[in-house]
């Protein structure tokens, strides 16, 4: 629904006053009056729609958990508010924010921000549940609420009650709330999962570039990932192995303890039992070898090895030309780019589970100088979860010769997946790592191996393209 436009100043402060006795999650009193108003005026300055401000109260202590200990059991009555409307509203709209699991995600984000962050965060939930839901809003000068904030807190709440009993109702008020009831209805989420994902980050509180720049690539990650299988893919016939050399550590049991047994030949005993030995003798090892206490394999096939793979992502400098939108495609070339690379490490994370893997994202300098700096900074925002556990890095390299050498240290003790990212042909074909290279100069992307030559393949359209093109990369690699 369009939002309505009240110029009227009394007009926007009956809205207002009203309002703020129609909360339900917490009983209107003058403490409740402040944060209320303090939330409706960072809405309306930011020049967004206002939904009424007792949803708005109702969602920032809900979002906020202050409401735990003060909920009301009874609603607070008011003069001419219709008691079925009422009753919908706590059922529909209450129920379906205490009961949303992104909802309350969101709150849980929320609550980590700064004091004055915390306003900007509950603005942009009110927002976008607003813009989800369809849900109508008023568009009225901030003015009107400054004033209020001014004023005594229980002076306000006295002439909000007094217009009620006056007057009744506003019918906007009613109206809107029905439309809030409808929505409750019919939504199944309060919120999207880019909308938990840009609050958990923080781009909800960055600059509107970045904010839409994160938000295209989750959308774009998650068509890309529905076309993609639930399983792992088959790996492509013929593709390039690369032997690796296996690590002591990257060896242990399986099983559990029922491979395990207090007794056995000495051949079989467990590595971790050696530690038992002591230059006096006897030592803790003789003790434990004549009580049959230490460990040994009882199965011949006791040993699991846990594979290191390192995925590595090099965007080349020339990919600044991607800041372009191709008419056949819904966003940037360079969004794509970072879809994919986000689309591939989701999936091999979920597909790889059992090895130990680490990816990392390698952005080539141009004379000292980060082209795809801003990239580069979302990337960290979209890889925070493997950077915090240590098994992901976004960083910069000087040139192509600093990416081979970095590789080559990678292939010492991995086995390395190289994606080489440009807008022409690099032949970075390397003996101990496997290269795939992906040409980006054009709408739909080529697609080879380390050698240079590339291909592009089929789709129905350039975003089919894309799909295709993230699918073989998986072939390849997994």
């Amino acid at each position: 629904m369009e939002p309505i436009e009240l110029r009227d100043l009394d007009a926007a402060r009956r809205y207002i006053l009203e309002g703020l006795w129609l909360q339900r999650a917490v009983k209107p009193t003058a403490k409740t009056v402040r944060p209320a108003l303090e939330w409706a005026m960072e809405i309306a300055s930011g020049g967004h729609p206002l939904p009424p401000i007792g949803f708005v109260a109702d969602v920032g202590h809900v979002a906020f958990g202050v409401d735990a200990d003060q909920r009301m059991k009874e609603p607070v009555p008011v003069a001419g508010w219709p008691p079925a409307l009422g009753r919908s509203y706590e059922d529909h709209v209450l129920g379906k924010l205490y009961s949303d699991w992104t909802f309350e995600r969101a709150g849980d984000a929320v609550r980590k921000y700064k004091p004055a962050d915390q306003r900007r965060g509950l603005a942009y939930i009110v927002n976008q549940i607003r813009e989800r839901a369809g849900i109508p809003g008023v568009l009225l000068p901030p003015a009107s609420i400054r004033a209020l904030q001014t004023a005594n807190p229980d002076d306000v709440l006295q002439a909000g009650l007094e217009r009620l009993v006056r007057d009744g109702p506003s019918a906007l008020l009613v109206q809107i709330y029905e439309a809030l009831v409808s929505a409750g209805r019919r939504m199944a989420e309060v919120l999207g999962q880019e909308d938990i994902l840009a609050l958990e980050q923080g781009t909800a509180l960055a600059d509107m570039g970045q904010y839409v720049a994160h938000r295209q690539i989750l959308q774009t990650t998650a068509k890309l990932e529905s076309k993609l299988p639930a399983r792992p893919v088959k790996p492509l016939v013929g593709r390039k192995e690369v032997p690796t050399r296996v690590l002591d550590e990257d060896q242990y049991p399986i099983g559990g303890y029922t491979s395990i047994s207090t007794r056995g030949s000495i051949e079989s005993l467990l590595h971790s039992q050696l530690a038992y030995m002591e230059p006096e003798s006897p030592d803790l090892f003789d003790m434990k070898f004549v009580r049959d206490e230490l460990f040994y394999y009882s199965r011949d096939e006791n040993q699991f090895l846990r594979r290191r793979r390192a995925f590595v992502f090099v965007l080349f400098p020339d990919l600044i030309a991607g800041r372009f939108k191709d008419a056949d495609l819904p966003c940037q070339r360079i969004v794509l780019v970072q879809s994919a690379v986000l689309a591939l490490v989701r999936k091999l994370t979920e597909w790889l589970s059992t090895d130990a893997i680490r990816f990392e994202v390698l952005f080539v300098q141009d004379g000292g100088k980060t082209p795809l700096a801003e990239e580069a900074a979302l990337l960290k925002l979209l890889l925070r979860e493997p950077i915090e556990r240590g098994d992901g890095e976004v960083t910069e390299v000087p040139n192509r010769d600093a990416v081979a050498a970095h590789l080559n240290r990678l292939a010492r003790t991995a086995q390395v997946h190289c994606l080489a990212v440009a807008t022409e042909p690099l032949g970075m074909e390397m003996e101990n790592v496997i290269v795939t290279e992906l040409v980006v100069s054009g709408p739909r992307p080529e697609i080879g191996g380390g050698d240079g030559v590339v291909a592009e393949l089929e789709g129905e359209d350039a975003f089919d393209v894309w799909q295709e093109t993230v699918l073989r990369v998986l072939q390849l690699w997994v």
